[in-house]
Formats: C-alpha cells, sequence, structure tokens
C-alpha cells in the first residue's frame, strides 16, 4: 500500500511534526511505503488555479499530483487553529481533485488542548467527502502535544502505540476495499 502523510502546519514553533513522525514510524511498520508531505518542504503559492487547470504546472506541483495520483490514502496530519484547519493544510487540499477520488482519508489530530483536535476533525471530514475521499470512523487525537510526544514522535504514554493501531487497522481495511473497488471500476 502507498499512503501519502499529509501535514499541515507551517508555524515556527509547530509542534505536528512530531505527530506525522510518530504516525510515519507506524506506518512503515504495516509494511506500506510512505510519503511525508510536508507544507515547508512542498511549498505551494496560495490557490489561483488547481492542479488540472494549470497549463505549464511548476514541478512541486506535478511531483505532489504524482505521489496523491498513485496514493491508496491518505493521512491528514491536522492542528486545531480556531476551532479548524491550519491554512497550510487546506491549501495543499485545494490545489488537487480527482487525484483523492475513491480513496481514503484517516485523520490524526492534535492540539495543545484536552480534545486534541477534535473540531478540526469535524471540519476536515466535510472537506474529505467533497474532494471525493471518505474518512474513516476512527480519528486518532493527540490531546496536549507539546508533552505528548517528543521530538522524534515517541510518545510519553505507551498506550498511545496501542491506540494507534486500531486507528491504522480500520484505515488500512479501507484503503484494501476501496483499492479493489478502483480495479473493478469506479462510478465516475
Amino acid at each position: 500500500m502507498k499512503v501519502a502523510i499529509v501535514f499541515g502546519s507551517v508555524r515556527t514553533a509547530r509542534q505536528g511534526h512530531k505527530a506525522a513522525h510518530f504516525i510515519q514510524r507506524h506506518t512503515g511498520q504495516m509494511g506500506w511505503e510512505t510519503t511525508l508531505i510536508d507544507p515547508k518542504e512542498y511549498v505551494l503559492p496560495m490557490l489561483d488555479l488547481m492542479y488540472k487547470e494549470m497549463t505549464d504546472p511548476q514541478p512541486v506541483f506535478k511531483e505532489l499530483h504524482n505521489i496523491f495520483n498513485e496514493a491508496d490514502g491518505f493521512i491528514l496530519v491536522t492542528a486545531e487553529y480556531n476551532h479548524g484547519i491550519p491554512p497550510a493544510l487546506k491549501n495543499i487540499l485545494d490545489h488537487y481533485q480527482k487525484e483523492f477520488f475513491f480513496k481514503p482519508a484517516g485523520i490524526v489530530s492534535y492540539s495543545g488542548g484536552y480534545f486534541g483536535g477534535a473540531r478540526a476533525v469535524e471540519q476536515l471530514r466535510s472537506i474529505c467527502a467533497e474532494l471525493g475521499m471518505p474518512a474513516t470512523p476512527i480519528a486518532y487525537h493527540i490531546p496536549n502535544i507539546a508533552t505528548a510526544l517528543n521530538e522524534e514522535g515517541i510518545p510519553a504514554d505507551p498506550k498511545a502505540e496501542e491506540r494507534v493501531k486500531r486507528f491504522l487497522v480500520e484505515f488500512e481495511w479501507y484503503m484494501k476495499a476501496m483499492k479493489k473497488g478502483r480495479e473493478e471500476g469506479t462510478p465516475y
């Protein structure tokens, strides 16, 4: 399975890279081929034209198109900013569309507080539905991100290792089911 992990924060003191590394380590243990999309490395301008509307896209757009097109699923790692998702994550998603069709999204959220980004997850579910990539029922929430994970994404609470497995097993089921469905043909 090929998975694109899309991380959405560009803030100077961002904490989400810890969550992205935590998830990437676990997806590797599942035997999946993963690519981490960090908006500080894949720098896109604010949305003007979608990829499908560009006549001569810059290499970064082509590279992301290829990664997204080949992916069997997406894990979206989101912070919660003012009850919503970070603008950098929304900007990456908005540049593409058909690359996401009939592929699942697993959502990992984090925040500095107790709710672990739960409100951002609800917003992201609606965005994913519009993009044709249904979000899996289970989201993985990381509250108190500053102390929950160290810089390498190692959790302070060993139970986090067990909880993430359930999230990833469900995500894998959806990836396999939707991959089989795509192979048999899609409605459009």
